[in-house]
């Protein structure tokens, strides 16, 4: 096994990518809720995770201290006054992936910031869940996610999700200089003080986007969840680059005017394995014994396992993350405290871009906790998410080749996902044109009778939501020249996403040197755990 040469610190301390030799292990990939183990050709550059930061050794106590010593704010107990209105937003469901271990770090701030409330004379305090667009948590997700204490008292009334699609219940602030129209949740615009509690899993998270998009409607999230913000964005991870995140900070400042917003943020280390499952965390030239035969073991129980009790299985088991920076103040200054930590445990230097880029697909995605990951999520994962990890040049080359790996069943969720199953079924063949599907279809999705009584009554996304999953994947499609999917157990899911089916990860190696030669320079991001490159040259 042979390093390629010093880069920098990470690689001096880390040694994060490895180069394939003729005398390496297989790698493992995820395909779905499978695993594959497959040889890669000699000189393919695997970029491995950074190992996990230490987290920090009393999660409470720097909650303490962070709205305590707020960035450019007084402290949370100098906003405060009796008898005041408080709301606080929290992330939803969606962030961490997969779901952390109990106590949740929401439930962690609530514990330190509710008694704080108490004691401060102020009694008339709502939780309400930054849902948007998503679906709305159920029961037992909101009681876990901040513990049966918090649940017990404000659970129905004062905790509950934001409702996108009642009429009376956001209203609009204010507008942008760029016409972007300013909507938020009546409860909150109307409070003396919104505490926003947030969980950054990625960079793209939190900041700005938290309230203005996370407590919205389909007319504010419209402004900039669109095919043309989507391509010119240089990569959701670096908010810089982002037109999506330009046009949420044109609409946070506004809402920063209005509102008096507290911010708290959160992020967290890649410790997504551990226990029986903490071979995933390793390199697999670090592989012990003990690490194979467990390998072995779940690969032959996975294989007599139907889908549905795999998934289970995977959803099942929480991730074993630990909080490793909390800041607390104003919305930009805690944001790019908690950034900066964030690319501190995902940012990889490379010093090139492929010809050819492979990853396996997990099972899960911001939009499937507990669910099925559909082909438009599947879409989501390869051509918006992953594709995007970078910051600054991406890892694969303008028109170069992706391989992914995963079965891409024709599966859909009827609870969660209903609009996606007629976005895929009946618009996707007609065209894959974001443009189109934009003007064509996306208010009558939006404004469905039976998708918005679907969101508001259970469980379900908006109608809306498979378009801007379509959108999410834009940049990525644009980039690529051609996407190719290893493992699918049919044809046609493939062929409607404008992919090509392969059988084998050889195949499909053999059919991206077809178009870029035998010399083409092959790269893996290996996940899990989240892998992020920066490529700044």
């Amino acid at each position: 096994m042979r390093t390629p040469r010093s880069l920098g610190r990470f690689y001096e301390t880390t040694e994060p990518i490895v180069t394939i030799d003729t005398d390496s292990p297989p790698r493992v990939l995820f395909s779905g809720e499978d695993l594959l183990v497959e040889d890669l050709p000699v000189g393919t550059k695997v970029i491995y995770p950074r190992p996990p930061v230490a987290g920090l050794p009393n999660v409470k106590a720097a909650i303490r201290r962070a709205i305590n010593q707020p960035e450019e704010s007084p402290p949370l107990h100098a906003l405060l006054r009796p008898g005041m209105k408080v709301t606080i937003a929290l992330d939803d469901i969606s962030l961490p992936l997969p779901p952390m271990r109990t106590p949740d770090v929401r439930q962690q701030v609530l514990e330190v910031i509710l008694p704080l409330l108490a004691d401060s004379g102020v009694d008339d305090v709502h939780l309400v869940i930054a849902v948007c667009l998503h679906r709305h948590m159920t029961r037992d997700e909101m009681k876990r996610m901040v513990g049966a204490d918090i649940f017990d008292a404000f659970y129905p009334d004062r905790y509950y999700n934001h409702d996108a699609e009642d009429p009376g219940g956001n209203v609009v602030i204010g507008e942008t200089r760029h016409g972007e129209q300013v909507i938020v949740n009546r409860r909150a615009a109307e409070s003396d003080l919104l505490i926003y509690v947030n969980l950054n899993l990625v960079p793209m998270d939190g900041g700005h986007k938290s309230v203005g998009t996370g407590l919205t409607t389909y007319e504010g999230v419209k402004a900039h969840h669109t095919p043309d913000h989507i391509r010119k964005s240089d990569s959701y991870m670096d908010p810089a680059r982002s037109e999506l995140h330009r046009s949420v900070e044109r609409i946070g400042k506004v809402i920063d005017a209005n509102l008096n917003v507290f911010h708290v943020e959160t992020t967290i280390n890649n410790r997504m394995f551990d226990g029986p499952l903490d071979f995933l965390m390793k390199r697999e030239e670090a592989y012990g014994e003990v690490d194979r035969l467990k390998l072995s073991a779940m690969k032959a129980a996975l294989s007599r396992m139907p889908a549905a009790a795999k998934r289970k299985m995977f959803q099942a088991v929480p991730a074993a993350y630990e909080v490793i920076a909390v800041a607390a103040g104003k919305t930009e200054p805690t944001h790019a405290k908690i950034l900066k930590a964030s690319w501190a445990q995902y940012a990889v230097d490379v010093d090139f871009q492929a010809d050819v880029l492979v990853y396996g697909v997990p099972f899960i995605s911001p939009y499937n906790v507990n669910s099925i990951l559909n082909p438009l999520l599947v879409q989501v994962m390869a051509c918006g998410y992953f594709f995007n990890f970078y910051r600054g040049k991406p890892l694969l080359k303008k028109g170069g080749t992706l391989i992914l790996t995963h079965p891409c069943s024709d599966a859909f969720d009827p609870v969660h996902h209903p609009s996606y199953i007629e976005f895929f079924h009946r618009l996707l063949p007609e065209t894959r044109d974001a443009k189109v599907l934009e003007a064509k279809y996306e208010r009558e999705f939006a404004e469905n009778p039976t998708y918005v009584h679907l969101y508001r009554t259970g469980h379900a996304y908006h109608g809306a939501h498979p378009f801007f999953m379509w959108y999410w994947g834009e940049n990525g499609r644009a980039h690529m020249g051609r996407i190719i999917a290893v493992g699918a157990d049919n044809a046609h899911v493939p062929r409607l996403l404008g992919w090509e089916p392969a059988e084998t990860l050889a195949e499909a190696i053999d059919m991206a040197r077809s178009t870029h030669g035998r010399g083409a320079e092959i790269a893996m991001l290996h996940h899990p755990p989240i892998v992020m490159t920066q490529n700044l040259g």
